[in-house]
Formats: structure tokens, C-alpha cells, sequence
């Protein structure tokens, strides 16, 4: 199936009792990619890229554990399917990972519309997060969700920039209150440099 078109169906699921017996060793094959695919943002925020392969995993772990049979596979479809990359597109998971509960509040209560802030940046260029349109994650009173999900879409001149090892890639935040910036290393860049088709 072509990068564009990736999605997972049904057909592409394992029965619970047969994920159970390879969860470990998918788990194990899957944990240096996620590595690569995990940059830290400021001293709060993680981005996780997404992939197929990191959809399918998480759509597998969510049948396994909550064990709603195949009643549950279009619910998981419906909602982890868009957070797979269509070739000209990073899409990410921002987590807010604040562990203490009073300052989680404190800071997600400054960050409001945060998601509307971030960017990867390519030399001079900024190519700006489109949120994913599921819910509404920004409280009236300026408050934010502690999870984002997040599309950068490229055009064939930005993703050829994606891969030029000569040009710097970054992601950046430039909310009031949470402006950092990350610069993507090379090994990170080539793993998501897959997701391009």
C-alpha cells in the first residue's frame, strides 16, 4: 500500500490470544523507532512522531486491554487511523509531562491554544501544526489539555528540504509562555524522513 494511502483495517489486526503471544517481541522492535521518534521540547513537552507501525501497535494494545472484541476495532480505526502520516506529513502526539498534579494545573493553565503554536522549521522556512480537529482541547478560562495531536504538512519543496542534510530542521513552540525550540539530529531526521512518500 502506498505511503499516501496507509490505514489500518481489520484485516491488519491480530486476534487478541495471537497479539498477546507477540506482544513482547513487537513491543522490543518497536521501542528503538519510538526512540528515535520521541524529541523533547522545553522542559514539559515531548513530542511522540507517529507512524503505522506506531498506530497499529497502540490500536492493538487498546483491543488487548480493554477488551472490547470486535465491536471496539471502528471506535480504535476511526481514532488512531488519522494520526497516521499520508506521505507529505509529520503528525505528532504532544505530551505536557508534568508529574506533580498542582503544577500540571499551574502551567496548563498558562498554556491556552498552545497547539496552535507549533512548527517545524526547515533553514528559513516555518511549516505551522494544523491540530487534529477531534475535540476541543483548550478550556475557556485559558486552560489546555496535557494532550495535543498535531499534522505538519509539507509541500514537495518542503519535504525535499526534510531531507536535505544541509538544511537544519527544527521543532518549535512559540507561545508567550512556552517558547523553546529543538533541533532535529540526523539519525531522528532519517527516521522520519519514512513517513514522506
Amino acid at each position: 500500500m502506498p505511503i499516501a494511502e496507509r490505514r489500518i483495517t481489520a484485516e491488519d489486526l491480530l486476534a487478541d490470544t495471537e497479539y498477546a503471544k507477540a506482544r513482547r517481541d513487537r513491543r522490543a522492535a518497536l521501542l528503538p523507532i519510538k526512540r528515535l521518534r520521541r524529541v523533547s521540547l522545553g522542559p514539559y513537552c515531548t513530542m511522540l512522531f507517529e507512524s503505522y507501525d506506531t498506530m497499529l501497535f497502540q490500536v492493538q494494545e487498546m483491543l488487548l486491554t480493554e477488551k472490547g472484541g470486535p465491536a471496539q476495532v471502528p471506535d480504535e480505526l476511526a481514532a488512531y487511523n488519522p494520526l497516521i502520516p499520508q506521505g507529505r506529513e509529520l503528525v505528532a502526539t504532544v505530551l505536557f509531562e508534568i508529574e506533580d498534579p498542582v503544577r500540571r494545573d499551574a502551567v496548563l493553565g498558562e498554556l491556552g491554544g498552545v497547539d496552535d503554536h507549533f512548527y517545524l522549521g526547515l533553514g528559513q522556512e516555518r511549516v505551522a501544526a494544523v491540530p487534529e480537529g477531534d475535540i476541543e482541547r483548550n478550556r475557556e478560562d485559558g486552560k489546555t489539555s496535557s494532550v495535543h495531536f498535531l499534522h505538519f504538512p509539507m509541500t514537495d519543496a518542503q519535504a525535499t528540504a526534510f531531507r536535505d542534510p544541509a538544511i537544519t530542521a527544527t521543532i518549535g513552540c512559540d507561545h508567550p509562555r512556552y517558547g523553546h525550540i529543538a533541533v532535529l539530529n540526523s539519525e531522528t531526521r532519517a527516521e522520519l524522513a519514512k513517513d514522506l512518500a
